[in-house]
């Protein structure tokens, strides 16, 4: 990114931001601006007529270095989403990683969850991850350039 790493760990923590960027989030419910530890957020989701919503709390905010969320439905842990910021030059190197919570014995009624809401089988799951990083990145350059 062509960016500071304050400039984009400031646009990353503030969650209402993903709806511009995400392909799947589409609004963001949090009452203050920026995120802190601790802070819980709603996130409504779109994958063609399919609509369903999410919560989020923030695990890690660690200005300028690391963002991260974990994300539950229904009580059940789904999956964390986190952001690395590293110098990169004069801009940022910005890491999206995604990590699976649905384990454990609860992890088949999680995948039914994510199945019926989603559209998405559990073994696809990673694959429309990865492709939804590309493009929230792609947007999040996008808007730090603007």
């Amino acid at each position: 990114m062509d960016a500071p790493r304050t400039k984009v760990y400031a646009a990353l923590s503030r969650p209402r931001n993903m709806g511009e960027w995400s392909p799947e989030c589409f609004w963001v419910w949090h009452r203050g601006t920026t995120a802190r530890e601790g802070t819980g957020f709603v996130g409504f989701n779109r994958r063609g007529p399919l609509v369903w919503f999410t919560n989020c709390q923030v695990t890690v905010a660690d200005a300028p270095h690391e963002f991260a969320f974990e994300v539950s439905t229904f009580g059940l842990p789904v999956a964390l989403w986190g952001y690395r910021l590293e110098p990169a030059g004069e801009g940022t190197r910005v890491t999206e990683y995604w990590r699976d919570l649905r384990t454990g014995p609860r992890a088949r009624v999680t995948e039914l969850l994510g199945l019926v809401f989603t559209g998405t089988r559990p073994e696809a799951r990673a694959a429309a991850n990865l492709a939804g990083m590309r493009t929230t990145l792609r947007r999040l350059q996008r808007a730090l350039a603007g």
